[in-house]
């Protein structure tokens, strides 16, 4: 019969994720960014909805999973596969939180700290161990993807939390990113506890990807290279493939029995845990304070409308004229017959909109909200695949009136 020591060694399978070298993170960057312009296109263009998107991609993330779950080794292709459409399903949900359910980005940043945090506490009350070069078993592979999951959702609350609602913008947003990642990636070398460095830095490389995906994808005008949604994707999506497949090939980033030793020696990780934790908690908590204090003295025009010059009314909002602007010339595009010119033009009406809800939201959230739901529909009817100028018009139309 067979033993069950035995029995337990035939359970455990050979490392089911790859090793973390240069190649792991690029791809991770690469994911990001995917993964938040395929929700875009989904919902925008091909005009799915957030709800349809969110059913599609859940059903399919379900088989790249079930996939994932089946294979015994780390397989480059499958792993990566969920790990994209993890990007894109962790993006949706914390889209229809703020976008359908109106749940402010504050809280859905807070609920999605927690929920990660009592993921890697269940983790390790079980498993004594969070290191993702020891995912042997089936319980520890389910821990790492729901941990995957909720760090993708927080990134993605976080980095829309300082870009759109503290008014940083995707730019800066990524630019602090980037260096919180660097001071991290210091830190690792110089000691700091391997597997807090890596979740902590596997978080911020959310907000980092759909910061660079932004600044490529921006028109000239609003600071970017001016590549555009699709393109930004394909070349991404190119992107990954051609390094997924050198690790297929080569199989560099298969981890090591060193590699996990090393993992799983260190010490020292819940103290240091704690200790990162409060300060960012800290920094964070003072940045937001300050941040939105400033906006606060910024906003100086009344949330309700107050008498103006000649007896005229002052929109809740205050002087919208540069999005009306942009949207009167997306509207003479479309009059002109030049469709392309159009969906372009309502480029730079989205980004306007995104860098100035700062500023606008706290000055009448229901005029804002308003307005934002004209424009979201109106990006809906211009980026469709086949777009028509018989429902592109009225939208426009219908907006130009809300801007006054």
């Amino acid at each position: 019969m067979t033993s069950y020591r035995e029995r337990v060694q035939d359970s455990r399978l050979l490392n089911k994720v790859p090793e973390v070298t240069v190649y792991f993170w690029v791809v991770k960057v690469l994911c990001t960014t995917v993964g938040e312009s395929a929700a875009d296109f989904l919902n925008v263009n091909l005009n799915f909805g957030l709800t349809g998107v969110s059913l599609v991609t859940g059903v399919v993330l379900i088989i790249a999973l079930v996939l994932q779950f089946t294979a015994r080794r780390y397989v480059p292709a499958r792993y990566w596969l969920a790990v994209a459409l993890v990007s894109v399903f962790g993006t949706l949900v914390t889209d229809n939180l703020t976008d359908s359910l109106g749940v402010p980005l504050e809280t859905s940043t807070l609920v999605f700290g927690v929920l990660l945090a009592a993921t890697f506490v269940a983790w390790y009350a079980t498993e004594k161990t969070l290191s993702i070069h020891s995912i042997v078993t089936r319980r520890r592979e389910a821990f790492y993807w729901l941990a995957i999951l909720f760090t993708f959702a927080l990134g993605t609350a976080t980095g829309d939390l300082m870009a759109e609602v503290l008014g940083l913008g995707y730019l800066t947003t990524g630019a602090i990113v980037a260096a919180l990642i660097a001071v991290l990636a210091i830190g690792w070398r110089l000691g700091l506890h391997p597997v807090l460095a890596f979740w902590f830095i596997y978080i911020l490389t959310r907000p980092l990807g759909a910061s660079i995906g932004d600044y490529l994808a921006q028109s000239p005008s609003q600071g970017g290279l001016g590549l555009g949604t699709t393109m930004t994707s394909l070349i991404f999506v190119v992107g990954i493939l051609v390094v997924v497949t050198y690790l297929s090939l080569t199989k560099t980033d298969v981890t090591t029995s060193k590699a996990e030793a090393e993992a799983l020696a260190a010490r020292g990780g819940l103290w240091q845990t704690a200790a990162v934790v409060v300060i960012v908690l800290i920094a964070a908590g003072t940045g937001y304070a300050l941040r939105k204090s400033a906006l606060q003295n910024d906003s100086s025009t009344p949330a309700t409308a107050q008498p103006g010059p000649a007896g005229s009314r002052v929109p809740p909002l205050g002087d919208l004229s540069a999005f009306r602007t942009i949207t009167q010339d997306t509207l003479n595009k479309l009059d002109a017959g030049d469709q392309s010119g159009a969906t372009n033009r309502v480029d730079d009406l989205e980004t306007g909109w995104d860098n100035a809800e700062a500023r606008l939201k706290p000055r009448d959230e229901a005029a804002w909200t308003a307005i934002d739901g004209k424009i979201d529909t109106v990006l809906r009817q211009l980026r469709a695949t086949s777009p028509n100028p018989a429902t592109e018009k009225p939208a426009l139309t219908a907006l130009l009136t809300s801007l006054g």
